[in-house]
Order: structure tokens, then sequence, then C-alpha cells
């Protein structure tokens, strides 16, 4: 059981918040966007990872393995009692133990203190796992639970796929009725312990409504929540070190913040560098030399399909930088809306016109290190690509604010009136956030930023990049959709918030 809770550690700790939400398939669901969900832990029961992805789902119906089976894996980790091994997830296998008549006392004994089982009120079994986070976190966690309206007529929410809950009407009354009064038992006696529960909805013992849930984590209106307008993209570069476990936390924890692309990068170490740059001297938990280190950071064919189904489970899209000839060809077979060229390669012409004449998809490509004469080059070059998302850069790590030069921007916002298939952009490589929201102002339509996963004592990471193990790549994705709200269109109108306190008399 040690390796449980270590695995359930390591998946906490993709998270930022103290905050965890249990997700339930009660109608009240469907009045919670994914904003809410952002940077928390969230605890799927049964199948309702369908409403919302989660990072972990408990289950022990053979009717959830089946549902799951029609519409694929959405969860990191499946703690279940059945035999479901779905591909490219983790599965823990707990035993479920069945309510009898006088188990209830038992139940609530295992919530607080006992061994890690499925109960059938599975809902206890997810706040035993929160309350263990809690524990391991070493500090108090906020505990939401969404979608639990006790309420058997009141159906459930809307999931992508057929549901397969053979459970009669009356059945249903008997086991929801009953599992009310087991959550405010559990509410009593999780009084004064590390998670402060909360129940969403309308019932007397509810803390809060899904409107005010939704008021307190997604403020800001549908309209500006629809559709972003900006692309955030969390640059994962290397920093999963080759490692599949550690890639599928980063981009599970860029989902979470908000962030809509993530992206890696893939070279041919034995072309892109000398070979006595590879037998040169490098420590590293992977060999004694540089190339030991630079081949292992290189994700497989069966990594990138990893990723690419990983990204389609929980609604992120991905790209990667190509610095080299063979990794371009390499990366065709997943067959990527966009590709990155990055500053890196900036000299690299022959490469860069190849690509521009082979490429059907889109191109990111980062101007760091370069002027003028680039650009009409990149202009030139580049003028038969689907998209052409222009990207100003500077290479310098941390950029100094008087370097950051974000007119550069709005340049290129004013180029895409001629160009059609241009779109602004900026990589950041400032710290923080401020240079990113002004570029949002200046026109930028993508936004990208470093990203990491904690620290180690032997890998180098760039001092702009932020770490996805804390709140800082969240506020960064927050601090970019204020800026979209904030700026706003260029209609003028009459806002609703506006109003004359002054008229003419005659009340013209």
């Amino acid at each position: 059981m040690d390796s449980f809770w270590n695995r359930i550690s390591a998946i906490a700790s993709t998270y930022a918040t103290d905050t965890i939400f249990i997700l339930g398939k009660g109608p009240s669901a469907n009045q919670v966007p994914p904003e809410v969900f952002d940077g928390a832990l969230t605890i799927g029961i049964n199948d309702a990872e369908r409403i919302h992805p989660v990072a972990i789902t408990l289950f022990h119906g053979e009717w959830v393995a089946r549902a799951l089976r029609a519409t694929g894996p959405r969860s990191e980790l499946y703690v279940t009692s059945t035999d479901y091994q779905p591909e490219g997830a983790q599965v823990a296998r707990v035993p479920h133990v069945a309510l009898g008549q006088e188990s209830g006392d038992l139940m609530m004994q295992r919530l607080l203190s006992g061994p890690m089982v499925l109960e059938d009120v599975l809902f206890i079994s997810a706040l035993k796992l929160a309350l263990e986070v809690a524990r391991l976190r070493g500090r108090p966690q906020k505990v939401y639970l969404v979608g639990f309206d006790f309420s058997a007529e009141a159906g459930s929410a809307q999931v992508a796929g057929p549901s397969f809950d053979a459970s009669d009407m009356a059945q249903r009354r008997l086991l929801i009725g009953m599992q009310e009064n087991f959550f405010l038992n559990a509410l009593y006696m999780l009084r004064g312990s590390e998670v402060d529960v909360a129940h969403v909805g309308h019932r007397s013992f509810s803390r809060l409504t899904p409107e005010e849930l939704v008021a307190e984590y997604a403020p800001l209106p549908a309209t500006a929540r629809a559709e972003p307008k900006v692309a955030v993209v969390a640059e994962i570069t290397t920093n999963h070190f080759g490692d599949r476990a550690r890639l599928e936390r980063m981009v599970r924890a860029a989902r979470a913040a908000g962030a809509d692309w993530v992206k890696v990068q893939k070279r041919d170490p034995d072309t892109f560098y000398s070979a006595e740059q590879l037998a040169a001297p490098y420590k590293s938990p992977f060999g004694s030399t540089f190339g030991d280190y630079r081949r292992q950071l290189e994700l497989s064919g069966e990594d990138f399909e990893f990723l690419d189904a990983l990204c389609r489970r929980i609604g992120l899209r991905w790209f990667a930088s190509v610095l080299d000839a063979p990794s371009y060809q390499f990366i065709r077979q997943f067959k990527p809306a966009l590709i990155k060229l990055p500053s890196t390669i900036s000299e690299f012409t022959d490469y860069l016109s190849a690509v521009a004449r082979d490429t059907d998809c889109g191109v990111v490509l980062s101007t760091g290190m370069t002027d003028k004469a680039y650009e009409e080059w990149i202009l030139a070059t580049f003028a038969a690509v689907p998209q052409l998302y222009l990207m100003h850069a500077n290479s310098a790590y941390p950029t100094p604010a008087q370097d950051c030069n974000i007119g550069v921007v709005r340049h290129y916002a004013r180029l895409a009136a001629q160009h059609p298939h241009l779109i602004p952009a900026y990589s950041s490589h400032d710290a923080g956030w401020f240079g990113s929201s002004l570029a949002v102002a200046a026109g930028a339509r993508m936004v990208e930023k470093h990203v990491k996963l904690g620290n180690t004592d032997w890998a180098h990471f760039d001092a702009v990049a932020l770490d996805l193990t804390t709140g800082d790549f969240r506020d960064y994705v927050a601090k970019i959709r204020e800026a979209e709200l904030v700026l706003g269109s260029e209609e003028k109108t009459v806002a609703p918030s506006e109003h004359h306190k002054y008229r003419p008399a005659g009340g013209q």
C-alpha cells in the first residue's frame, strides 16, 4: 500500500492549489464549467470523467468498466477492483468492500484511519483519498463535492457516450437516500480534520450553490470564457527528461492550469551535434558524456504516440520544435496541426527553406537573435504555409525588461493586415506574466511560456521556466485571460455597465 500512496502523492504534487474536487454525475455538474477545476486535483466517481477529465477515477462496478471501454480513458489513475486495464493509463487494484447491515460504522472508521478500499458508497473512498492527500501535503485542503444531488429523479449529468448503469428507479432511490445519510455522517466525522468539506448544490447542508462556486473559481463571464482569442502554450522543452511518467504529469498539470497547447522538442543528437560534442564529459544520471545526456532527453515514436493519445483524452493540443531534417521527417508521421522552428536554428536557412516548401501544416517561428532582414526573408520564404505564427522572442534567459521590445508584436499585428496567413505571437523569456500581457494588448494571438516540474540537483533549467508544482503557471494563464478580457474589441459600444448620470434639460 506504500507504493499506492506514493503514486497518489506524485499525482497530487502536479496540482498547485490546496483545492480538491470530487466529481459525481448529478445534473448540477452541468452547471460547472471546466475552468472551475483548473489547477486542482480532481477525483471522479464511476464514469464522471466523461463530464470532465479527472486525475483519479474510483469505481468497482463492471458497468463502469464497460462505459470507459466504450469511450476511452481520460484519467491518469484508475483505482478499481475490476480487471479494467486501459491503454496509456495507470491502474491500482484496491479491494471492494460491500456495505452490509451493520458495516456503516466500519466504513466511517476506515474513512478516518483504516486501509484504502473501495466502499459501496464511493464518495466515502474519495473523501478518504482527499484526507490522505492533505496528510501527504502536510496542510489543510478544501474539498468540494460537485454533482452529488442525492435525487434519483433528477437524472444524470450529460456525458459522452452510453451509460451502463442498469439500476431501476426504486433501487436508485434507496441507494441515493442512503448515501445522503452517509454523507451527513461523513461531514460530522471529518469536523476538525485536515479537510474542509463543502457540498455544492441546493440541499439544506450545501455550503454553496453551483452558481456561487463558478463565481468564486471562474469569475469571468461565460462569453469571455467561450472562445479564448489567445492560445497559451506550455513549453515543456526537454524538461520531461525522456521519462514518460514525468511527461504525463507535466501535460496534465499544464492542462489543469488552463493551457491550450503543450510543446516539446525533437532533435537528432547524432546529426545535430558534432562527434566531439557528444563525446565530451557531462555528468548526469544517464551517463558520463554529453551524448548520453542528450539522447536520453529525446522522446521515441512510442512516446509521441502516448503524448498524442493523452492530449486527445484530456482535451489538449500539442506540437513540437523540430530542430533538424531527420526530426522534421520523424514528426510528420503524427500529422501535427503545427510545427515549431525555434530561434536556435535561425541561421539554418537551407533547412528552414526545405520545411517551408514541404509542410502542409501551420508553422510557429521564433525570431530571437534576428533582425529586419530575417523578417523579410521569412515572409517571402513562408508565404505559402497555411498559418505562420510569427513569434517575437528575445533569446536571453531571462530577458531584461529593456530588451523585451513588445512593440515588435504590434508590428507583426500590422503585418498581418498585409499577410492574412500571419498570426502575431510572443515567446516569453522574461520573468513573470507582465510582458506577455502587454504582448496580448499589442496583438499577440499566441503566447508561450517555459515550464518545469520541480527542481533537480543536476538538471539545467532556464531562469524563466515556471514550476508546475506551484501555482505560478496557473497564475500566468489567469493573467493572460484577464488581459484578453480587459482588451475587449476595437468596436466602440455602450457597455451594459455604464449609464448617464446627467441628462440635458427636458430629457433630450
